[in-house]
């Protein structure tokens, strides 16, 4: 890697901007890292040239991408953050002190690890732009895994999966959740990785670009005829990871998974995206389950496109995802895009709810082993939302009950739920609401506590916290009523 190519890729995203500090950041630390090399025996400044170059591509900004180059300098070298701040300026250093502070505990035991966990967290909550460069660090570290020793390879790879990939989901960084999970795939689990590799690159390789071709050579005189312009028609294929999780969850085979493949079609406008997919539905027939609007509810983590499902040629169900150039560019870059997008006078835009969800459980928990388990839990599992009948919009984590949303809506909801309508049917107070789902809970005013087996099944800290510190009221109530004096 070579500070020009960073230099290049770079200016390719923001066309004008003076790059000269780019040149200087690379020099001071070519200098600063000047004899070290890495342990694959290439010299060090290879590592935070290639993590700035990564940088680069998912369109971080300048600052961001300086201190890429930087970021290990203060730790590995001489050099300090002082003299950096000197150089570079406050926000560089600042943003190279916040990567210095994540790596200043290494892995030495599972209360160590969590302990850096937290600091990773809470490093989020104040700038995600840090969250920037220890990612695109550990996708490099990743990268150059083959020259450690197999045990430290395997920590790094489940640590990895466990924490940093689902961070970069809720990042929206589709761009580097996907490599770190097929990379970590292919160390944890290399037999099972090479041959879905052969089934998925070689054996059906062929196949699929024939079936490209022929749903192309259909659509596209459709789209003319409904005067859609300057589209572009691009083959999505799933990857790896994605591929063998889905395999295990479902327990099916390779040749039974259907959305391994589809067709991504990116159009100028939103209301293009709403022409393309009456265009799609004319010629085929969708599935009518699979049908997602991502554009008018996104995401928690932004992402916005339209997903729908058809019986394609010789009737094989066929995913179609239509979006704009800029929500292609939000589902690879995430975040990133957005500070890409905005002008430096915007960039206070409001954060995702589940940044502020870490800052309250900090707020809550001292103990760092109960912080990350109730971050594992809340903030990692995958999101969906659920309306009122109001038309309010509740995000909750998959899996939620109507119970989680009764709390989510108000703690005196959740103490006095009584039954719950779901879609203007009868549901139950303990079952797994979906996406898009509208909820009205049945309240009994005259209820004082909630009902402690409700602990059983609830998904959300929120509603975990109430049902206990209530359990904890009602018992007192009752001890209070049956001893005498225990209120003296």
């Amino acid at each position: 890697m070579t500070i020009e190519r960073i230099i290049k890729k770079f200016s390719d995203n923001n066309p004008g901007t003076d790059t000269a500090i780019l040149e200087k950041a690379f020099i001071f630390a070519d200098t600063a890292h000047a004899g070290q090399l890495r342990k694959n025996g290439e010299p060090y400044i290879q590592h935070p040239l290639h993590t700035a170059y990564i940088l680069a591509e998912i369109r971080a900004d300048l600052p961001t991408v300086v201190a890429g180059i930087l970021h290990d300098v203060p730790e590995d070298t001489e050099r300090t953050i002082e003299e950096i701040e000197q150089e570079f300026g406050p926000e560089v250093a600042s943003l190279v002190s916040g990567v210095t502070k994540l790596s200043k505990i290494k892995y030495r035991g599972i209360e160590r690890y969590r302990e850096n966990l937290k600091k990773m967290f809470l490093a989020m909550t104040s700038d995600l732009r840090v969250i920037f460069i220890k990612f695109c660090d550990r996708l490099n570290n990743l990268r150059t895994l083959e020259s450690l020793p197999p045990e430290k390879k395997r920590r790094i790879a489940e640590e990895t999966l466990e924490i940093y990939a689902p961070i970069a989901g809720l990042l929206g960084i589709g761009r580097l959740k996907w490599q770190m999970e097929d990379l970590c795939f292919k160390y944890l689990y290399p037999e099972k990785f090479h041959e879905l590799e052969y089934e998925y690159e070689v054996e059906k390789k062929v196949e699929r670009q024939r079936f490209f071709h022929k749903v192309k050579s259909i659509l596209v005189p459709k789209l003319e005829e409904a005067n859609i312009k300057n589209y572009e028609i691009e083959a999505r294929f799933k990857h790896l990871y994605s591929i063998y999780k889905k395999m295990q969850e479902k327990d099916r085979k390779f040749n039974e998974i259907y959305d391994v493949f589809a067709l991504r079609l990116i159009v100028p406008t939103i209301d293009d995206c709403y022409k393309v997919l009456g265009v799609i539905h004319t010629i085929w027939r969708p599935k009518t389950n699979r049908f997602k609007d991502y554009i008018a509810v996104p995401k928690p983590n932004g992402y916005r496109s339209l997903h729908t499902t058809i019986f394609g040629p010789e009737g094989k169900p066929t995913e179609f995802q239509i979006r704009t150039r800029e929500m292609h560019e939000e589902s690879i870059y995430g975040i990133a895009a957005h500070w890409y997008y905005k002008s430096k006078s915007e960039r206070n835009y409001q954060q995702p709810k589940w940044v502020n969800e870490i800052i309250d459980i900090q707020k809550e928990i001292t103990t760092t082993s109960e912080f990350v388990k109730n971050i594992k839990m809340d903030i990692f599992r995958d999101r969906i939302f659920v309306f009122s009948p109001r038309g309010d919009v509740f995000e909750l984590p998959e899996k939620a009950t109507p119970i989680d949303f009764a709390y989510a809506v108000h703690g005196n909801v959740g103490n006095k739920a009584a039954g719950v309508i779901i879609n203007d049917k009868l549901g139950k107070l303990d079952q797994e609401l979906k996406n898009g789902d509208l909820v009205e809970v049945i309240v009994e005013k005259n209820r004082q506590y909630p009902n402690k087996d409700w602990l059983k099944f609830v998904k959300t800290k929120r509603a975990r916290d109430q049902i206990k510190a209530h359990a904890k009221k009602s018992t007192l109530d009752k001890m209070k009523r049956f001893i005498p004096g225990i209120n003296k």
